[in-house]
């Protein structure tokens, strides 16, 4: 990374858990891209505790906050409720934001923060990161290289909830792709008592499962699942996302986060599935931080793929650079994207619109269910929320 550029400025607004686990740190890894300059929080007690422990002035006043320390960037990180509100303020109070995941509950919010963004000339970008993540992100590599053709069908199989899950389906279809009309199953269930991960308690639970069908204008169809206990449940462990293409398919299975992916042409021949290989290319031999992920395809004309980690470290600063989980690389890559935009005008590589139709669509399937499973018209009435 160039040291000749000036890093951008940034405040955390907000002081939800990811403020201090991930957002702070992910920017002070970063020294070239962004520096943070202050926190915000509702109460006095949340605000001080986190800019103490981010070493960072902190305010419980935003305009005050963005006077004294003149941020270019807000990272809106609150209660997961408050999304829309807050990600408001912060672009009324002037500021670039990286907003949090749903970009607001009600489309109508989601509109608010989109149209004060345009009239202010900001950039807004959307911390949607399954698709950054390095398993994906060569995924997608590999679609956009034309080796599987045209991707048909794509299916969200617990590999995410909601927006998430929903965003991992439509990014094999191509984010360009429109969606047309839904039709939603939305079922309770009750479960034998097991150990819920999450609650650290042990009992008898009800399961919300989620199931929609996505009918594109091209005629491509995206299939979405998911069951609310997903993450944290033994009696649901499967995690899969899965695509069909013309010369090819892609399945990842797996137990939780223990996944694999199966990516397949065919065989010279065309009488046999051929698996592509992937490796991942580490900055040592003994490991250190991912550089690259890497596709041998077995494809004559294009037997090699590759994936460049961002945030891999320049070679005169081995052992220097971030050793970071795949899910940090993905969140980075959201604040990257945010800051490319800003420094060269340019859109956002996933931004507000695509956060708000992954909404919708979560939002399209569950007003389908309410409806009896009636097939749901896209675009929605704005003021639809979580059913």
């Amino acid at each position: 990374m160039s040291h000749l550029k000036q890093p951008l400025r940034v405040a955390i607004i907000g002081t939800a858990r990811r403020s201090d686990y991930l957002y702070g740190p992910i920017i002070k890894a970063l020294p070239d891209e962004v520096q943070l300059v202050g926190v915000w929080g509702r109460s006095t007690e949340s605000a001080r505790r986190l800019g103490e422990s981010l070493n960072a002035p902190w305010y419980t006043d935003v305009d005050k906050l963005v006077r004294e320390t003149a941020p270019q960037i807000g990272i809106v990180s609150v209660n997961y409720g408050a999304n829309g509100q807050v990600g408001l303020m912060a672009v009324q109070a002037g500021l670039h934001v990286l907003l949090e995941t749903p970009i607001a509950h009600k489309l109508s919010e989601a509109d608010a923060i989109i149209a004060s963004a345009r009239e202010r000339s900001l950039k807004i970008e959307v911390a949607e990161q399954f698709h950054r993540r390095p398993l994906e992100a060569i995924k997608l590599a590999l679609i956009a290289s034309g080796i599987f053709g045209r991707v048909y069908s794509s299916f969200n199989d617990f590999a995410g909830h909601g927006y998430h899950g929903v965003s991992v389906m439509r990014s094999y279809l191509g984010f360009n792709a429109r969606p047309a009309q839904v039709t939603g199953a939305v079922r309770r269930y009750e479960l034998g008592a097991h150990w819920s991960r999450l609650g650290n308690v042990t009992g008898e639970r009800t399961e919300t499962q989620e199931h929609g069908v996505i009918e594109f204008d091209g005629g491509q169809l995206g299939i979405f699942h998911w069951t609310d206990v997903g993450y944290d449940s033994p009696l649901r462990w499967w995690r899969s996302s899965r695509f069909l293409a013309e010369k090819g398919m892609g399945i990842t299975v797996g137990v939780g986060l223990d996944v694999q992916e199966r990516l397949s042409k065919t065989t010279i021949d065309s009488e046999a599935p051929h698996f592509i290989t992937l490796e991942r290319r580490w900055e040592r031999v003994d490991g250190g931080a991912l550089i690259a992920m890497v596709a041998h395809t077995g494809d004559p004309d294009q037997p090699t793929i590759t994936w460049e980690n961002p945030f891999r470290p320049a070679p005169a600063q081995q052992g220097h650079g971030p050793q970071w989980h795949d899910d940090e690389i993905g969140v980075a890559g959201c604040l990257l994207s945010l800051v490319n935009a800003v420094r060269n005008d340019a859109e956002p590589t996933y931004g507000a619109l695509q956060a708000r139709l992954d909404q919708e669509l979560i939002l399209a399937i569950r007003q389908s269910s309410a409806e009896g499973g009636r097939p749901i018209s896209l675009p929605l009435d704005p003021t639809v929320q979580t059913l």
